[in-house]
């Protein structure tokens, strides 16, 4: 996350991190993606990211849609290898989920965590 504008109060939140990692020109991107937030909302327009008087001011001042990710990119997900013991099905689970509060979708068997999550 890049920034945030704070709807109640009118505050502006700004990632310092973006500005360290990407530099300035990235950093003035956020921070007029902010602005156009902000401006909008205040003059009555459509301020979220769907819609069309946000897009069109953004792409006039020039800001940012999206900043750039600040999660290393070698960083790895933890997934784990789950089965279905009556269905004979496996899969690796992308999110972690207790295992004890749901079954499986075509037998509505109890699923088991085959092994230990991994890192992949």
């Amino acid at each position: 996350m890049g920034g945030r504008y704070h709807l109640n109060t009118h505050h502006l939140d700004f990632n310092l991190k973006v500005l360290e990692t990407f530099g300035m020109e990235e950093f003035i991107g956020v921070v007029k993606h902010e602005l156009c937030h902000y401006h909008l909302h205040l003059s009555g327009g459509g301020y979220q990211h769907k819609d069309a008087d946000f897009k069109r001011l953004l792409k006039q001042v020039g800001g940012s849609r999206y900043v750039q990710s600040l999660k290393p990119k070698d960083q790895s997900k933890l997934t784990g290898c789950i089965s279905a013991n009556s269905a004979k099905i496996r899969f690796i689970e992308k999110r972690r989920f207790n295992t004890a509060r749901y079954v499986c979708g075509q037998c509505k068997g109890k699923l088991v965590l085959k092994g230990e999550r991994v890192e992949m």
